[in-house]
């Protein structure tokens, strides 16, 4: 029934199917205006930013807005990602699902400038966005409204298009088998394949990766600059990060680096399958652990490692405004004061090989001996001493159980 409220209804968009549907719906339902929004961090360029408008008008909003995050995605998610070497159940980097924190943020300050008490979303009962979108908005704004259509009506595919159909509005781009979303972190791919755990997803499916095996390139060598943990160069020039990210993008993925099928556990508690494809994610993950091995101590490292697991389940939840959060930045932040110098790597298809690696602040160098070779910073009472003093605890463990 049409509402006495007039203010307007804030819709995160997409574009697609379930989003599209959400505009009229919304319009017919509540009678209130719909203002579509689309918060960009990454993956939409100025054509798909102006087809996004275009739909969104069309399907009977009074307002579109775009918002470039990209920049914000970096500095508030993606260098902790990096700086914690972040890759759930060692192999996926949070692609799509390290976004929804940020974007939900900008919805929510999007709701408070346009006078809008109530947002909508187009998720659905079955994924892991609709607890991420609404953690986040309800942490934000715990008086704004949150409206879910497709999650709370069970609206089905052929009942939103029929929907859309009857009124003569216009239909998403149809023919696809495979559900893909993609940011500046990587992209992921579902369909029938990732519903179980035998198979891979087609050749065809993999976007950016797509001829890498079957058309594969020659060898070649790069290197990517650190300064404090944050990657400010590639191949000798500098970048900002955001274009250093999709100049990466382009480069690994060519050579199929970052392809991965993960298996994990949904924010629901059941069990998920997703392609996905990260090559500027999994290069820089790769080449910032090879560094921080050459300029942490093992502590420092110990304890990042077991922040960093603790860091990914909570960005994987959604719950990145939790303070802890913020916590376990602070010491990313920390870690990364002497994580500065320049990673060698060389791609081939289907692997990245780090070839070397330099920084002023190398452990390795500050040393007097060369491993395996001379001592330099002992003599050999001295080691013959540590090894006796490090045997004790076992020692006396061996005593006390009289098998002396």
């Amino acid at each position: 029934m049409p509402s006495a409220d007039a203010s307007p209804i804030l819709l995160a968009f997409s574009g697609g199917l379930d989003t599209s549907f959400c505009v009229p719906w919304l319009k017919e339902t509540y009678g209130r205006p719909v203002i579509t929004a689309t918060v960009d961090t990454g993956g939409i360029d100025s054509t798909a930013a102006s087809d996004l408008e275009s739909r969104a008008l069309a399907l009977g909003a009074i307002e579109h807005i775009r918002v470039d995050a990209r920049d914000a995605f970096f500095s508030n998610v993606i260098r902790y990602l990096i700086a914690g070497n972040v890759l759930r159940g060692n192999a996926y980097p949070l692609c799509v699902g390290a976004e929804r924190g940020l974007q939900a943020s900008r919805l929510a300050g999007l709701a408070m400038e346009r006078g809008a008490d109530t947002v909508a979303h187009g998720c659905t009962a079955a994924g892991n966005d609709q607890v991420r979108f609404e953690v986040a908005l309800r942490t934000l704004s715990p008086g704004l409204e949150v409206l879910a259509p497709v999650r709370d009506n069970s609206w089905v595919r052929e009942e939103q298009l029929a929907f859309l159909q009857d009124r003569g509005l216009p239909l998403p781009a149809q023919g696809s088998d495979y559900s893909i979303n993609r940011g500046l972190w990587g992209i992921t791919i579902g369909g029938r394949e990732t519903l179980g755990s035998e198979s891979s997803i087609p050749e065809s499916a993999w976007v950016l990766s797509a001829n890498a095996f079957s058309e594969p390139l020659p060898a070649s060598q790069h290197s990517v600059e650190f300064a404090a943990g944050i990657p400010v160069a590639l191949d000798g020039e500098s970048l900002p990060p955001v274009k250093l990210i999709e100049t990466l993008e382009s480069l690994a993925g060519s050579y199929g680096i970052g392809r991965g099928l993960h298996l994990g556990d949904t924010v629901l508690g059941t069990k998920g399958r997703v392609a996905f494809e990260a090559p500027a994610a999994i290069a820089l993950v790769t080449a910032h652990r090879e560094l921080e091995k050459l300029v942490l101590s093992a502590q420092q490292a110990r304890i990042k490692d077991s922040l960093a697991s603790l860091y990914g389940d909570l960005v994987h939840e959604g719950k990145q405004l939790d303070l802890a959060c913020r916590d376990i930045e602070a010491y990313f932040a920390s870690s990364q004061a002497r994580v500065t110098g320049t990673v060698h790597f060389q791609l081939r298809p289907g692997n990245l090989f780090v070839t070397g690696v330099e920084s002023p602040h190398s452990l390795l160098a500050a040393t007097r001996g060369v491993y395996g070779e001379s001592a330099g910073e002992w003599t050999a009472a001295d080691a013959l001493g540590y090894a006796r003093i490090l045997s004790l605890p076992g020692s006396l463990q061996t005593r006390a159980g009289g098998k002396l």
